[in-house]
């Protein structure tokens, strides 16, 4: 490998990091500089913008340790057999730099991930070595997310733990037929006990916390995962499934959702086009509705077309719901519990909190709910207020060309 320099390993190990979307940084503890020897304030090249469920904007330096990789995977870009540039940080270069960049106040974070290079271990060995100077050595307050080798010791996955505000491990693709065929030397049930080691790990000092108040904090902002869409046969209600039964199983704070990208010299086995980034749009609603409005994962699967098992494009996974359950609606404003008013299109957890609370103090009319929502179209023929019942709207062919929007956007839901 030819010498490189930082800024050219940095470019290099910048751009390969974008495969990754599991780097947001919600819900961290605060650690303070008060005693005037911590870096770091909660207030280029390599600095990927997150989001919180907030609406915060949070930079973070997102990096790989290196793109050489021991594995074959046929998805990924830094496989073994990929004809790429490779390049390869020290331990030392990646905190010299996150420190670099902080100091700026360009970042308030680190990502950091990485090919696997001579051994799980040995790879898991030099991210906690990352961490452990940051914290240690440089008394570093910022956020730092690491990615976890699910192969490595579990001592030293725990290590990175007591380190790293958030863990996450990858579980690659939906299914375990789609991981044995595109990533035939990773193992799915290593992976998951991996996870579950994790959670462990994060509840027992979660629990020693309470008791104890020295007792070291683990992952405080918890483990998340991610999924490639589209890079096999699995389908929406596939994706779906697998993302409710890791949530139960092993209490993640998120699900990533990465539409495949085409990648050069490509395996012969993977699809020649990306799935439309709409589809993975959809999958990230579907999973803000089983998190945040109490859709069930078997609901969220009926949203999806019977044959092919994917969800609508043109619609958004609540509405294509309305539109197939139509038996359920209209639903009467002024006295349908919370959970009922969360299945109406166009009404957010904002908009229903409004509602709750409006209607303690007098009976709501269509006027009333317009100006505790973004927009009453929508939500019409959905509903049922004191000065308002819909007719002749029960038939789906009809409704639908009312309802649904005229381009697609990316909006989640309204407020």
């Amino acid at each position: 490998m030819a010498q490189l320099d930082v800024r050219q390993k940095l470019e290099i190990l910048a751009d390969a990091a974008k495969y990754d979307a599991s780097c947001a940084s919600s819900g961290t503890t605060k650690r303070n500089s008060r005693d005037g020897k911590g870096l770091g304030s909660t207030e280029g090249m390599g600095i990927c913008h997150a989001y919180a469920p907030d609406g915060r904007c949070i930079s973070l330096l997102k990096i790989l340790l290196t793109n050489s990789c021991i594995f074959d995977c046929h998805y990924c870009i830094n496989r073994k057999s990929s004809n790429v540039r490779r390049a390869r940080f020290t331990a030392q270069e990646v905190v010299n730099l996150t420190l670099s960049f902080y100091r700026r106040n360009y970042i308030e974070g680190l990502f950091l991930s990485s090919g696997i290079i001579a051994s799980s271990n040995y790879t898991m060995e030099q991210l906690v070595e990352v961490a452990r100077s940051l914290r240690e050595d440089h008394h570093f307050r910022g956020y730092i997310h690491l990615k976890t080798i699910p192969d490595a010791d579990p001592e030293l996955i725990h290590q990175a733990g007591l380190y790293a505000d958030r863990m996450s491990i990858n579980v690659e693709l939906p299914t375990v037929s789609g991981l044995k065929r595109l990533a035939p030397e990773k193992d799915n049930g290593r992976i998951e006990g991996a996870m579950n080691g994790l959670k462990s790990s994060i509840l027992d000092t979660r629990d020693a916390k309470q008791r104890y108040k020295s007792a070291p904090t683990f992952a405080p902002a918890g483990q998340s995962t991610q999924m490639i869409v589209g890079a096999d046969a699995a389908t929406d209600g596939d994706i779906v499934t697998k993302a409710a039964t890791l949530y139960d199983r092993f209490d993640l704070r998120r699900v990533y959702y990465s539409a495949f990208s085409p990648i050069p010299d490509a395996s012969a086995v993977l699809p020649l086009q990306r799935p439309p980034l709409m589809r993975e749009h959809r999958l990230y609603q579907s999973d803000w509705l089983m998190r945040f409005y109490g859709f069930k994962p078997m609901e969220v699967v009926a949203a999806a077309d019977d044959k092919t098992g994917m969800l609508p494009l043109d619609i958004d996974p609540k509405l294509a719901w309305a539109l197939k359950f139509r038996d359920v609606f209209p639903i009467d404003v002024n006295r349908a519990p919370r959970e009922m008013l969360l299945r109406v299109p166009g009404l957010g957890t904002k908009a229903v909190a409004n509602i709750l609370t409006s209607r303690r103090w007098r009976r709501l009319r269509l006027d009333d709910v317009a100006r505790l929502t973004v927009s009453i179209a929508k939500i019409r023929p959905f509903i049922i207020a004191e000065d308002w019942r819909p007719v002749a709207l029960t038939d789906k062919a009809e409704l639908k060309p009312l309802v649904a929007p005229k381009k697609q956007q990316l909006e989640l839901f309204a407020a």
